[in-house]
């Protein structure tokens, strides 16, 4: 999974939250996503575009400690 801005994800299907672990070492837990969303996010060719177009500011979100 090659991207220059994020590291890693998983999701949590019982919860709907995806984690997602950014180049920057930041890790942000995205709430009430659906399955759809991450499997998309899995597929997408530029995951840091998808992830601008289709995640970021459209769901609650927590910051993790690094």
């Amino acid at each position: 999974m090659p991207s220059s801005v994020i590291n890693f994800f998983s999701y949590d299907e019982k919860s709907s939250t995806l984690k997602i672990t950014f180049v920057t070492g930041m890790v942000y837990c995205y709430q009430n996503v659906p399955k759809k969303t991450f499997e998309m996010l899995k597929i997408a060719g530029s995951k840091g575009r998808y992830f601008n177009h289709y995640i970021k500011d459209k769901f609650k979100f927590k910051k993790l400690e690094e």
